[in-house]
């Protein structure tokens, strides 16, 4: 079996993508730098950067509907390049000298969108590049979960470096050119599509009634995004809490400074492991695993010592590195090509939704309670949550045998079957709703 970057497709993915990831991690930073050198001002700051989650979170769903409609690659191929014009916008801004925060805000609205775009895009991507649905699109979507934690971790240190070097205005003239070479790189990619669908085309509306109806109809699946949310609540209460903490209790910034880089080394190496760990019961495991972020918000809650809690924390993300590339080829190896766009957007939909509400609870909780109850109640909220799925059937049944998909992709691209069916379903796929499947029958650093 061939290395997916011997596949030269893939490869140009791979880079794509990760100019892609790289450009998304420099934002936030860069933007925070921007509006405050600008206007000096935390309200302005928080409204750019909600014009920016807020077109996300709002078109996440139609943005699925459009990427499952449209040519996949033109799909990407259009986010990339609206990215390109609306970092260049901040750009001239910044350095022309007199910048409008109003023509920055509706750039990083627009950026958002095309975000959004993006982001529920990715999966068909590498479904159709990566047409073998086994270990080779595992080892696939485990090099692109190493791209993002590459990306996350250096992210904000080339923006400091930039911003130091040359000023914060060319930090998005990099940004833009970034997603420019990713664009060309998305032009030279050869995908498998699928043959469309015969009948009359439906609804925007329709479309996201049959994409939820897909999310509804499998209980592993929405009963583990549930489980994700809680994740990602809690993770967002730790990361506001946490820096508070670090400086009233353990004598500055330098404490959390360690604890959030052993959790970038740790997502980066759960990476790496969920390429070779393969687990035939993949939701169960996952979901069980991702349960470890306990151990860091216990830890937090019992004042233990810093270097106990940079353990916690890199390998609490550790689990969320092995947990993002295991769930991504379990989704893409049940659902149905023509439907996988938009059950992605609404997985992202709810992951991302649950962060802002943890960043709001986390400081309330610590003036109602003080800051040992907000950590000791994730920490038993996202053990019960994440443990709990293990009472689903569906998760429980849903198993993967990556040595029979690989067999069944081959015979069916052998046979044409991938080509003619329009729902992109291998045979392997559809027979998933029955009580026991061979498919076996998916910034803050969340999902």
């Amino acid at each position: 079996m061939p290395h997916p970057l011997r596949l030269r497709n893939f490869r140009l993915l791979f880079i794509s993508r990760t100019l892609s990831t790289l450009s998304d991690a420099l934002v936030p930073t860069a933007l925070s730098l921007a509006i405050v050198q600008i206007t000096d001002s935390a309200t302005l700051l928080a409204v750019v950067l909600g014009c920016a989650l807020g077109t996300r979170l709002l078109l996440l769903p139609a943005a699925g509907a459009i990427a499952d409609r449209c040519n996949t690659r033109m799909v990407a191929l259009t986010a990339d390049l609206t990215r390109v014009v609306t970092q260049a916008v901040v750009a001239v801004e910044l350095l022309s000298g007199d910048p409008s925060i109003s023509h920055i805000a509706l750039s990083q609205a627009v950026a958002g969108a095309a975000s959004a775009v993006g982001l529920s895009n990715l999966s068909p991507l590498v479904t159709k590049i990566v047409t073998a649905s086994g270990e080779l699109r595992l080892k696939a979507n485990s090099l692109m979960g190493v791209a993002k934690s590459v990306s996350l971790l250096a992210g904000p240190a080339l923006t400091g470096t930039l911003t130091l070097l040359v000023g914060v205005g060319w930090v998005f003239v990099v940004d833009a050119t970034a997603f420019g070479i990713s664009a060309v790189l998305i032009l030279m990619v050869r995908l498998h599509e699928s043959a469309p669908s015969p009948g009359p085309r439906r609804s925007i509306r329709a479309d996201l009634i049959e994409g939820f109806a897909e999310v509804r109809s499998r209980d592993w699946h929405w009963t583990s995004l549930v489980a994700h949310a809680v994740w990602n609540f809690v993770a967002n209460v730790l990361l506001t809490l946490g820096p508070l903490v670090a400086v009233t209790r353990y004598g500055g910034e330098a404490a959390w400074i360690a604890v959030t880089q052993a959790g970038g080394i740790g997502l980066l190496v759960g990476s790496l492991l969920s390429g070779w760990a393969r687990p035939n019961r993949p939701v169960l495991i996952s979901n069980v695993v991702l349960s470890s972020y306990a151990l860091p918000l216990t830890l937090f809650a019992v004042g233990a010592p810093v270097p106990l809690l940079v353990v916690g924390y890199g390998i609490a993300l550790a689990a969320l590195g092995f947990l993002n590339p295991t769930w991504e080829t379990t989704v893409q190896a049940v659902i149905p090509q023509n439907v996988l766009a938009r059950v992605s957007s609404y997985d992202w939909l709810v992951s991302l939704t649950a962060q802002p509400l943890g960043v709001v609870f986390a400081p309330v909780a610590l003036s109602l309670w003080g800051e040992r109850v907000p950590f000791a109640a994730a920490a038993v909220l996202v053990t019960v949550v994440c443990v709990g799925t293990a009472a689903v059937p569906g998760v429980r049944r849903l198993r993967l045998d990556y040595g029979a998909l690989e067999q069944t992709t081959a015979t069916a691209e052998k046979s044409g079957a991938v080509a003619v069916d329009g729902t992109g379903a291998l045979p392997a796929q559809q027979s998933e709703k029955g009580a026991k499947t061979s498919v076996r029958t998916a910034p803050s650093w969340g999902r």
